[in-house]
């Protein structure tokens, strides 16, 4: 079984104490123990194994036994998610962090049922953040997914690398696709990319492809997608 991962942005010494919100958590909801190894990450890229020297109900010791730093994965692959009702966009968010996903766009669809703006939005952004994080953890990442600010459908047909856009009309499936570099995955919200959206992304170079016959939900169909780019570029 795979050590238990505790995010700690300063991994520079051969002891670390990890506090605040995350020892706590450590030493008393995950009751983490004095003698247990386990990892530390600083989310891009390095990895401590460590021993817990000590511990209070707020904090660990953790006297740090070997320590790497892990290349990015590549190709990068961007999931740009449609704002989605509920928690299904942070279910989408938690799912994608999962299968590997290095960046992750809230994008303010003309369809979707919801908007982001003000405090709302802040505390929605908060949300997906700390889904990625805690997902990043859960599935013993080294490097998490960077959570951007919201775009429009403009700035996202303007993003770097291969635009790939699940549509359910699209005749072209994900897993015939050349895939060349980089990869951002546009994921609509419930009610579908209008038709003008679409229009923009493919002038941008976009293409629209789908997975399969089946339709799936916006909070599912970015980690199927991930499943096969990573499949298909030797990421998995």
């Amino acid at each position: 079984m795979s050590n238990p991962v505790f995010l700690c942005p300063d991994l520079s010494g051969d002891r670390v104490v990890v506090d605040g919100p995350e020892g706590r958590h450590a030493a008393t909801v995950r009751r983490i123990r004095v003698g247990e190894v386990l990892d530390l990450v600083d989310g891009v890229g390095t990895r401590c194994t460590g021993t817990v020297v000590a511990a209070t109900k707020d904090s660990l010791t953790v006297d740090v036994l070997e320590r790497a730093v892990e290349a990015a994965p590549a190709p990068r692959i961007t999931l740009v998610q449609a704002l989605a009702k509920g928690d299904r966009g942070e279910l989408a968010v938690e799912l994608a962090t999962e299968v590997g996903i290095d960046t992750v766009v809230p994008w303010a669809a003309a369809r979707c049922i919801v908007s982001w703006s003000g405090e709302r939005g802040a505390k929605a952004l908060d949300r997906w953040r700390s889904t990625a994080r805690e997902a990043g953890k859960q599935s013993r990442r080294a490097w998490f997914p960077v959570v951007t600010e919201p775009l429009r459908t403009a700035e996202v047909a303007a993003l770097s690398g291969q635009l790939l856009v699940l549509h359910e009309e699209a005749v072209e499936r994900l897993s015939a696709v050349d895939l060349d570099g980089d990869v951002v995955l546009v994921v609509g919200p419930e009610g579908g990319i209008a038709p003008e959206e679409l229009a923009v992304l493919v002038a941008a170079g976009g293409r629209a492809v789908r997975l399969g016959a089946s339709v799936l939900r916006t909070s599912t169909a970015g980690a199927a997608a991930a499943a096969v780019v990573s499949a298909r570029t030797g990421r998995w």
